[in-house]
């Protein structure tokens, strides 16, 4: 089974800056997709971004493009969120997560593995 470890996650004042990466502990490693989501207290585990393993493709929630960018290096099995101009509404667990199969990225189902999550707190 594959392990995901998040790390980058911390403490930012509104308009700053967080690199999150999210590493695969395996050696053969082949998603089909690789994605984040956040999930604030008592709200839903919501997508954040997306991006598809073998031609790069990324997918972005709405409200968030344009803001956070994601990005991969398959020789690292790994996958990154650059989140930019932080807002305190930005605050919560991200989770990093691996799609082994095809399906809709936007969603949590499509998910096989998760990792443990990294809380990014904005707060002045």
């Amino acid at each position: 089974q594959v392990q995901l470890v998040e790390s980058g996650g911390g403490l930012v004042p509104p308009g700053g800056s967080l690199r999150l990466a999210c590493v695969a502990s395996r050696r053969t490693f082949s998603p089909y997709a690789m994605g984040w989501f956040r999930q604030a207290p008592g709200k839903e585990r919501v997508f954040v971004a997306a991006i598809d393993w073998s031609a790069s493709r990324t997918y972005y929630a709405d409200s968030l493009k344009g803001r956070f960018t994601i990005s991969r290096d398959n020789s690292k099995n790994s996958v990154y969120l650059q989140m930019n101009s932080l807002k305190p509404e930005d605050t919560a667990v991200y989770y990093c997560a691996a799609a082994m199969a095809s399906g809709l990225l936007t969603t949590p189902p499509l998910y096989d593995y998760w990792g443990q999550g990294t809380q990014v707190t904005v707060s002045s």
